[in-house]
């Protein structure tokens, strides 16, 4: 039996189940870059026409208004450095956050025992819980509903293979 590894690093294969689950941006970057600029032409257009009007301070405005919206974007690109690692091998299921900011937590779960639960709330959401020996994860809150159950569906699957799996010869 090889030692377990520290719960920040990924498991070593061979693995059974592998996910990385990162947060959903409609907007690549390429398509920001022309939102951005359609933005700023529209606001300088706008503020251009203002200021020969002789209201001048509508310029900074539009200005202030274009360095709101890249500011919430940037905020939103950032934000989007989050992500969630699910990985299982023979002998640990283990779940890996890593928020905005980097900082990395990790939650080591005993494969045979663990029991996937996907609990529906009345308004369509749903949770997914990874529940053994009294803990309870919670992981894919950045899937939508039906990706957390193909999700679930699919550790299932991962983890009955496992359990039915005959024991290596030693």
């Amino acid at each position: 039996m090889t030692a377990p590894s520290p719960p920040s690093a990924p498991l070593e294969a061979p693995l059974h189940f592998n996910a990385l689950i990162t947060p959903h941006r409609s907007l690549p970057f390429k398509g920001f870059a022309i939102l951005i600029g359609a933005v700023a032409v529209v606001n300088f257009t706008a503020g251009a026409y203002f200021m020969a009007k002789g209201a001048w301070p509508v310029f900074g405005f539009c200005g202030l208004e274009v360095l709101a919206v890249w500011w919430a974007f940037r905020a939103n690109y950032r934000a989007a450095r989050a992500h969630e690692t699910v990985q299982l091998s023979d002998d640990e299921l283990r779940v890996r956050r890593v928020d905005a900011k980097g900082r990395a937590e990790a939650v080591s779960l005993q494969p045979y025992w663990v029991r996937v639960a996907l609990r529906e709330a009345p308004d369509t959401s749903t949770r997914l819980h990874l529940t053994s020996h009294g803990r309870d994860v919670e992981v894919a809150s950045m899937l939508s509903p039906p990706e957390r159950a193909d999700f679930a569906r699919a550790l299932e699957s991962a983890l009955a293979k496992l359990r039915t799996a005959p024991a290596e010869a030693t």
